[in-house]
């Protein structure tokens, strides 16, 4: 096996293991949470699936003439995918409930597999550019690298719970190394490309995409305050993998990684103060839904 095919495994098997050290303190409820909350349901697809993707859009077609192709598209394609690995850890910091948060990367990749393909296939028709994407091909990045390793966190809670609390800490450092480890030459090899995007309005766009993914999931999030934290969170942060799947047919790959890239790491950036702000003022963990 080459080094460029160990990189994007070793991310890959990184970010599982970050969600699977997550998952070791789940429960098998918690990831049904949101089977029991139906109007909490509906207001997170409508902000995650609905509102955030036709804005994503709007932003995409008002900025078309400032903006390199690459930066459209994945703007575009980072409104549609599940909640990505690296965020549960993030939103719990801020105060998010474990139950909704973890139910929501739950049912977010479960959904993500038929409502990916299917919002891709409304837009290319609204936008009279026609991209298609199979389910098998969404199905076997969430099932395999999302939902296994949230279930089988959850299964050894419940089965073995010491040896979960035992292995959960080593788990989430090993893999946070691996992942910081394997990214290096990725971001070496896209950096002089990130650096082209970045002239004309392509910070401006992305901040705002953050930002407007932060005001709808924050508003659509309800009355429970940290339940708005994760939302806010999920609906402005998705999964890298299922963008990057979604562009497979775009002809200079490079760029709509590095683009991809480019609006995941300045949108964690902008949601730094946010995240700040909840943490301080997030109710106390009694208060919390469980």
């Amino acid at each position: 096996m080459t080094w460029a095919q160990l990189i994007p495994l070793a991310i890959t098997l990184s970010m599982a293991g970050l969600l699977l050290s997550v998952a070791l303190e789940t429960r098998f409820g918690d990831l049904l949470h949101l089977l029991r909350r139906p109007s909490l349901l509906l207001r997170s697809v409508l902000a995650m699936n609905v509102v955030m993707p036709l804005f994503a859009v709007a932003l995409g077609l008002a900025f078309v003439q400032q903006l390199e192709h690459a930066v459209v598209v994945s703007l575009m394609a980072m409104s549609l995918g599940p909640v990505p690995p690296i965020l549960p850890g993030k939103e719990l910091k801020a105060g998010g409930p474990r139950a909704y948060t973890m139910g929501l990367v739950f049912v977010s990749a479960a959904l993500s597999i038929v409502l990916v393909p299917a919002m891709i296939a409304l837009l290319g028709h609204v936008l009279d550019k026609p991209v298609q994407i199979s389910m098998g091909s969404i199905a076997r990045i969430v099932a395999t690298w999302m939902l296994l390793p949230l279930l089988l966190g959850a299964l050894v809670r419940h089965a073995a719970p010491a040896l979960a609390q035992h292995v959960v800490r080593p788990l989430a450092i090993a893999s946070g190394a691996l992942l910081a480890l394997a990214c290096i030459p990725v971001l070496l090899q896209v950096w002089p490309k990130m650096l082209s995007l970045l002239g004309h309005f392509t910070l401006v766009a992305i901040i705002v995409f953050t930002l407007a993914g932060l005001a709808i999931g924050h508003l659509l999030g309800g009355p429970d305050p940290d339940e708005r934290t994760v939302l806010a969170l999920s609906t402005c942060t998705r999964h890298p993998a299922v963008a990057i799947a979604v562009l497979h047919a775009e002809p200079d790959r490079a760029s709509v990684l590095a683009a991809v890239l480019l609006v995941l790491l300045v949108g964690g950036i902008a949601t730094g103060p946010y995240v700040k702000w909840r943490a301080g003022s997030h109710a106390p963990a009694g208060s919390r839904h469980a």
